[in-house]
């Protein structure tokens, strides 16, 4: 069976905990898009962690870990993390690397830094990790695929020649930068080589063969569906798929196995970096949430940058479910909300003076006004709480409220950020 664990909204829902949780009935975790540019948070027995390549499933013995061929993988931040992990006593995982993976190079995240101070105030708010030049690079076919790097030398220097004469028109005539050379890219991937040798395997073929054996695949996505290049806030997009189906191609299992998708909501707002957010709230209001809210403050775990922050817009959520073909909900992190009387829910939008129920296009998203609903709170703390019937009756319907309104079952409840704050319904 394989099963998909993805987000609804803007990323940050609370992915990594999910998947560390579900990860114990798990023989196999894959991560199959993004990189290193955003992370997921677990806290367990060893401590709190900001995963960012690494599988959320690594903190388990008995667990194969994958970065599989959709990742965008910067074998700096993956020995970082994998020597990391070591260093604070978790036990070395057994994690493998897609040979068909691609590599981030430093020109990648030079270029992406170069692109986002050229446009200044009209930035992207990129994480500077390289992801959009590296994608770029993949589907312009100038990309170094891992297998590529166990290649002959004449080879891939005329490949590496080729690719330079490119990227130095740009650090030339554009960035006014010193020009790459074959001898230092040639260098840096061999490097690459002997750090990765350990690691690197034939995943598709052990994925094939764990499916006809059965076996229990997890799949775990970065960011959320509105982060996504095609059903997301374009531009303000990141560079891969986030969407379940994705994982098909990112992964490489058949479409058809992908019988359950757990999609991920948090039950207030939040995002980091630019682009249309409807909820989204500020000052005081805003700066209370973000202190209460996630595992100790809503910072991103990659840049611990402030997230922006606003209420449960339900109008996106249930869009982000449908992108992603949710086949039920985990609502994150309702523990947060146990400090509010009363609390303020996106039910639909205003648009040129109408009220409407469906998430636009982001042209018109821009004229978008929230529509707000207020559901009484519970005003207590939540997290110890093991049983559904034990919350809040004020807890149980704002759950209710959103479920009727998205349109999917909710079967998780988070109320805590430790592994066993979960409530299963």
């Amino acid at each position: 069976m394989v099963t998909a664990i993805v987000g609804a909204n803007w990323g940050d829902e609370g992915k990594g905990k999910i998947t560390d949780v579900e990860a114990a009935q798990s023989d196999i975790v894959i991560r199959f898009q993004g990189g290193s540019n955003a992370g997921h948070t677990i806290i367990n027995n060893y401590g709190k962690f900001a995963l960012h390549q690494l599988p959320s499933g690594v903190f388990y013995g008995h667990i194969t870990n994958i970065i599989g061929n959709g990742v965008a993988l910067s074998v700096e931040n993956f020995i970082k993390e994998l020597k990391s992990l070591e260093e604070r006593g978790v036990p070395k995982p057994n994690i493998l690397v897609s040979d068909r993976a691609q590599v981030v190079m430093p020109y990648h995240v030079a270029l992406d830094s170069f692109e986002e101070a050229r446009l200044s105030s009209k930035s992207f708010g990129s994480t500077k990790s390289g992801i959009a030049p590296f994608y770029s690079d993949k589907f312009a076919k100038i990309g170094f695929q891992v297998s590529e790097l166990f290649n002959d030398e004449d080879s891939l220097k005329e490949k590496i020649e080729h690719v330079i004469t490119l990227k130095n028109v740009l650090y030339k005539d554009l960035y006014h930068q010193p020009e790459l050379t074959v001898d230092e890219v040639y260098s840096k991937l061999m490097e690459y080589k002997a750090l990765l040798a350990p690691y690197v395997a034939d995943t598709f073929t052990l994925l094939q063969n764990a499916v006809k054996e059965g076996k229990h695949i997890l799949l775990e996505g970065q960011l959320g569906a509105l982060k996504d290049p095609d059903f997301g806030i374009y531009p303000m997009v990141t560079s891969s798929s986030t969407l379940a189906g994705y994982g098909a191609v990112g992964a490489g299992v058949p479409p058809y196995e992908i019988k359950e998708i757990i999609t991920v909501v948090k039950a207030y707002s939040s995002a980091v970096g630019a682009g249309e957010f409807v909820s989204e709230i500020f000052g005081e209001e805003a700066d209370e949430l973000r202190r209460r809210g996630g595992d100790g403050g809503e910072y991103g775990a990659t840049t611990g940058r402030p997230r922006r922050m606003g209420w449960l817009d339900l109008v996106a959520s249930r869009y982000g479910c449908q992108a992603q073909g949710a086949t039920c909900v985990a609502f994150t992190v309702l523990d947060a909300l146990g400090y509010l009387e009363e609390i303020p829910v996106c039910v639909a939008y205003e648009l040129d003076g109408k009220r409407i129920d469906y998430f636009p296009t982001t042209a018109q998203l821009k004229r978008c006004k929230p529509i707000l609903e207020t559901l009484p709170g519970w005003n207590c703390d939540i997290r110890g709480i093991k049983k559904y019937e034990d919350l809040p009756e004020n807890a149980r319907k704002y759950i209710e409220f959103a479920e009727q309104a998205i349109g999917v079952p909710v079967k998780i409840v988070s109320n805590g950020p430790a592994r066993e704050d979960i409530i299963y319904r």
